[in-house]
C-alpha cells in the first residue's frame, strides 16, 4: 500500500466493483436472449437479498454508531439522512417516470402495474428503444440516452457512497469493511449489468456495444465513492450522514424497485427464496 495512495487506492476498487461487476453481468447478460427474464429474476431478488443484509446489518449500525459518537441526538440523525435518501432518490424517480411514461404507450395501460414490471423499464430502455423504434431525431435519441443514464446513475451513485464510506471507517484497507463492501456491491451489480444489457440487445443493440455500454454505466459509482469518503473523512458526523443517506437511497431502490420488478416478471415463490438466499451471503460476507 506505500506505492499507492489511499484515494486512488478506493478509485481503483470502486471502479472493479462498479464498472467490472455491470461489465460482468453485460457479458453474461449477452450469452441468453431476450426471453431469460426468469434467469434475471431471480438474480435481481438475490442481489436484493444482499442488499438487505448491507443496509441492515452493516451500514445502518455503522451510521447509529457514528451519529451517538458525534452527537446527543444519535439515531435521529441516521433516520433523518435515512428518510432524506429515501425521499430524494424516490422524487428522481418520479421525474424521470413521468418524462418517460407517456411517450411509451404501454406503461400507460390502465392494467399496467404501477410501477415497472419488465427488464427495459428498470433501465427506462424501453423509453430509448421505443424512439429508435419510431426513427425519432438524433437529438430526441440523446435525450433517452440521457434519462437512461440519469436513471441508472440513481442505482450506482449510493451504492458508491457505501464503499467510499466504508473505506473511510476502515483501519486496514486491504481486509476492512471497505473492502467487503466493494465485493458485496460487485456482486450485486452482476445482475443489474444483466438488467442493463438484454433489453439493450432487445432492442437490436449489437452484443459488444451493449456490454461496453453496461460496463460504462457502473462508472456513477465512482463518483459516490468519491463523495462517501470525503464525508466519512469529515468526521462521525460526516460518516452518519453518508452512511444514513446512502442506505436510505438504497432501501428505496431495493423495496420500491428491484423486489417489486422481481415478482412481477416471474410470478411465483422462486424469487423470495433468492432473497433469502442473498440475505445469508450478505451475513456470511459481513460477519464471517
Amino acid at each position: 500500500m506505500d506505492a499507492i495512495s489511499p484515494f486512488a487506492f478506493v478509485t481503483i476498487v470502486t471502479l472493479i466493483s462498479g464498472a467490472g461487476g455491470t461489465g460482468l453481468g453485460g457479458v453474461i447478460g449477452a450469452l441468453f436472449n431476450s426471453e431469460s427474464n426468469k434467469v434475471v429474476s431471480l438474480l435481481l431478488a438475490f442481489a436484493g437479498g444482499v442488499m438487505s443484509s448491507i443496509v441492515c446489518f452493516d451500514l445502518l449500525i455503522e451510521a447509529t454508531e457514528s451519529a451517538q459518537e458525534a452527537s446527543g441526538l444519535g439515531v435521529w440523525i441516521v433516520v433523518i439522512a435515512f428518510a432524506v435518501g429515501i425521499g430524494v432518490v424516490y422524487g428522481l424517480n418520479v421525474a424521470i417516470d413521468r418524462k418517460t411514461s407517456k411517450e411509451v404507450p404501454h406503461t400507460e395501460d390502465a392494467n399496467h402495474p404501477k410501477t415497472h414490471d419488465d427488464l427495459d423499464e428498470l433501465i427506462h430502455a424501453d423509453h430509448l428503444n421505443e424512439h429508435i423504434r419510431r426513427k425519432d431525431s438524433r437529438a430526441s435519441l440523446i435525450v433517452a440516452g440521457i434519462v437512461m443514464a440519469a436513471a441508472i446513475a440513481l442505482h450506482n451513485i449510493p451504492e458508491g457512497m457505501t464503499i467510499g464510506a466504508s473505506f473511510a471507517a476502515s483501519d486496514d484497507l486491504l481486509v476492512g469493511s471497505g473492502m467487503i463492501m466493494a465485493v458485496l456491491i460487485g456482486l450485486h451489480n452482476i445482475p443489474e449489468g444483466m438488467a442493463v444489457a438484454v433489453p439493450l440487445m432487445s432492442g437490436g443493440m449489437g452484443k459488444l456495444r451493449a456490454v461496453l455500454l453496461t460496463a460504462t454505466c457502473g462508472i456513477p459509482t465512482l463518483l459516490g465513492a468519491w463523495l462517501g469518503l470525503w464525508l466519512g473523512d469529515v468526521g462521525p458526523l460526516g460518516l452518519a450522514l453518508s452512511l444514513g443517506f446512502a442506505s436510505g437511497a438504497m432501501a428505496y431502490v431495493v423495496y420500491g424497485e428491484i423486489l417489486p420488478e422481481a415478482y412481477l416478471i416471474y410470478k411465483s415463490k422462486a424469487p423470495a427464496f433468492a432473497v433469502m438466499a442473498g440475505m445469508v451471503l450478505g451475513l456470511v460476507l459481513i460477519f464471517a
